[in-house]
């Protein structure tokens, strides 16, 4: 693969560009730690930035811009098992089972209670 030079100076500054943002984005990413939104809020907004950060570095670095489409089907496919996978504690905080304590799981003197 033959190159001129203006072809060369575009990448180097599209890399540079990038770089600069990934940059920014970690500076926002340290300054949003200091906000308080609660825990699933911090979270969530760190999730975000880090997804926006990782996609540029796909996009650009990986040269993933560059690619067929089922490498983008892949990722969006990774994506979405993430997002699941991030789902799992949030669905089984909202199950109920095991919430009914057993006689046998009570300390010994509420157990003695429990019966009478």
């Amino acid at each position: 693969m033959h190159s001129n030079a203006a072809e060369v100076q575009q990448h180097i500054r599209t890399y540079a560009m990038i770089g600069g943002a990934l940059l920014v984005a970690t500076a926002i990413t340290v300054a949003v730690s200091y906000v308080h939104l609660g825990t699933a809020g911090n979270i969530t907004l760190a999730l975000v930035i880090a997804t926006i950060k990782a996609s540029l570095v796909a996009a650009i670095f990986m040269h993933l811009n560059h690619e067929k489409a089922w490498i983008y089907g892949s990722l969006v496919l990774t994506a979405v098992f993430f997002a699941a996978v991030l789902l799992l504690p949030v669905l089984a905080g909202s199950n109920t089972f095991g919430t009914h304590a057993a006689p046998w799981a009570m300390p010994a003197a509420a157990a003695d209670h429990a019966g009478h």
